[in-house]
């Protein structure tokens, strides 16, 4: 439910996207993605501009997200559902966006 007062205010933009930028950044996810899907299950180290390095294997890679399957051995960074922490012997899935990545090297 809205209120009248509401209703009335327009929204104020406060920043759009350039449409080269945005053809641009479409063009690298759409390439990005078919090489991830070119090398599902394969075992590469990601470097993002961060400057994070992991290693995993390619699981999959959708909408801009790339999913790297780590081992627990040596990595604190992983996301898993519940308010348990995983075996040791269980995998974590480590969702990457596509546009933080600077290099995807096989290994």
């Amino acid at each position: 439910m809205s209120s009248p007062s509401m209703a009335k205010h327009k929204p104020t933009t406060i920043y759009q996207c350039d449409s080269r930028v945005h053809q641009t950044l479409k063009t690298v996810k759409d390439h990005l993605h078919q090489l991830c899907a070119g090398h599902a299950n394969r075992l590469v180290k990601v470097e993002t501009t961060d400057g994070d390095v992991f290693e995993g294997h390619i699981l999959h890679c959708d909408r801009g997200i790339l999913y790297l399957g780590l081992s627990n051995e040596g990595y604190d960074r992983a996301f898993f559902p519940g308010p348990f922490f995983p075996s040791p012997y269980f995998n974590n899935v480590l969702p990457l966006v596509l546009f933080n990545l600077l290099a995807i090297s096989l290994i």
